[in-house]
């Protein structure tokens, strides 16, 4: 393992979905790393399922850095393309926003980017050290990418639109590896005038009302949702990239579809060298999301009275590949596990210097596959233990890096309070919830835990009894 302080490359390795198996990370250039990263279809505001594969993707960035790399990072904004059915029919998201909130697409996609980016930022993202591309500005690289693939022979017209035909890209659906009878068995949609269920829609031919068209050599239409990703990482990254994230449920269709599209354009192999997917978010057994009617925004987390970075903490708790559980309760001993790390960093921040060998520890966790619950369970124990209280800053320093807990620079302490020093109303709740669990009436409790917090106040339950801090 590397010495601490020095700026040699250091060993990573991630699970490669391609492959199925955890293999070292080899750029295409020494010492740089290229990353694009599937980023949100702007048409409201991001659940907090997909939060988490956006810390994946700032996991991934972080990691590399640290690791002495150089990277570049890309992560697209999808303000057309996007049918509601992840398909190739239904109607576009941006078109579902647009028509909900009486406005137009651009402004949809203006309003709900702004918020996206003010969300990451909150769960400790720098979108400086990110290009965010729309993809309504890369209609011209769409249809350059489209043109090539129809002149190599890849595409066929329909009264729909122009078609990427699978069964001229032999190896298509290889990211899950996905034998053809799969592929048959996965079909989600009517044929209609497809050649085969897989093929997916290049250029869609507008239809009546559509709000965003552009004129293209297979008449008016809008580009179809995956060659927006393989255009814009073409344009700003190269034929060839190092790393690609997203969410687990791309992996499927719209990431084997980008694999069909970049390759069969450029004819090189492969498109992305490292595959990095994320797990779903679940609750009750389920995948949060809008459809399934259980998906909760970071506005919902803040309302709550949890800092944006307890759900970080939360999602850093499990591997990345593995499915998370979520619950207000789960979130709610984030929120408490990190608040006991940043009371533990304010102790020493007056104590900088000196260097440890659990540096390179937590380091190897790290690089290992991100290994974060690993790397978590280290920083209690280093911070819990004798180490001395320069080597424990060293070691909150590694940490943060790549955690991104705002670790080096926790938010200022909030004021607690006892039940005494609540305004009355709030002072009112507060007794009766306590009367509550001495009664062991939980439910009550909780009920009135949450008329608390809509009177602005949180509890946290300790051994010298409830403290109570404003929202």
């Amino acid at each position: 393992m590397w010495p601490f302080g020095t700026k040699k490359i250091a060993s990573v390795s991630f699970t490669d979905t391609l492959s199925g198996v955890k293999k070292p990370f080899k750029p295409l250039k020494a010492g740089k790393a290229l990353l694009y990263s599937c980023g949100p279809t702007v048409y409201g505001p991001v659940q907090i399922g997909n939060l988490r594969s956006f810390v994946l993707a700032d996991l991934v960035g972080r990691t590399l850095s640290a690791s002495g790399y150089e990277v570049k990072r890309i992560m697209n904004i999808t303000d057309v393309g996007h049918l509601v059915a992840d398909a190739d029919q239904g109607e576009d998201k941006m078109a579902v926003g647009a028509k909900r909130d009486n406005t137009t697409p651009e402004a949809i996609a203006d309003k709900y980017t702004n918020v996206f980016l003010r969300d990451i930022e909150a769960l400790g993202i720098d979108t400086k050290k990110i290009t965010f591309p729309r993809a309504t500005s890369y209609i011209k690289e769409d249809i350059a990418m489209i043109r090539k693939l129809e002149q190599k022979g890849y595409t066929y017209k329909t009264s729909e639109g122009l078609y990427f035909d699978t069964t001229k890209f032999p190896s298509y659906g290889s990211l899950l590896g996905m034998k053809d009878a799969e592929l048959r068995a996965g079909t989600r949609v009517d044929m209609g005038e497809k050649k085969s269920p897989h093929d997916f829609v290049l250029w869609r031919a507008a239809k009546a009302g559509d709000l965003q068209k552009w004129n293209s050599p297979w008449g008016v239409g809008n580009p179809g949702w995956s060659i927006e990703c393989s255009a814009m990482a073409t344009a700003l990254l190269g034929e060839q990239i190092d790393i690609h994230t997203g969410g687990e449920d791309l992996a499927s269709v719209h990431h084997n579809n980008e694999i069909a599209q970049s390759e069969g354009a450029s004819g090189k192999h492969p498109y992305v060298g490292t595959w990095v997917h994320g797990a779903f978010l679940t609750m009750n057994g389920e995948k949060l999301a809008k459809s399934a009617g259980n998906s909760f925004t970071l506005a919902d987390v803040i309302a709550n009275g949890y800092h944006p970075l307890a759900l970080r903490y939360l999602f850093l708790q499990a591997h990345y590949r593995s499915p998370l559980s979520f619950s207000w309760d789960s979130l709610a001993a984030a929120d408490t596990a990190l608040k006991r790390l940043w009371n533990q960093a304010r102790t020493l921040t007056a104590k900088k210097g000196g260097s440890t060998a659990d540096v390179i520890a937590l380091r190897s966790l790290g690089a290992d596959d991100l290994n974060t619950p690993g790397m978590l369970s280290a920083l209690h124990s280093f911070l819990a233990s004798t180490i001395a209280p320069e080597d424990k800053w060293k070691v909150i320093e590694e940490a943060d890096a790549i955690l991104g807990l705002s670790l080096t620079n926790p938010p200022e302490e909030a004021k607690t309070l006892a039940s005494a020093d609540l305004p009355s109303d709030a002072k009112t709740v507060a007794e009766a919830r306590e009367e509550a669990r001495k009664n062991r009436d939980f439910a009550t409790s909780d009920e009135l835990r949450q008329k608390l917090k809509t009177l602005g106040y949180t509890v946290e339950d300790a051994a010298e009894g409830p403290r109570y801090t404003q929202i």
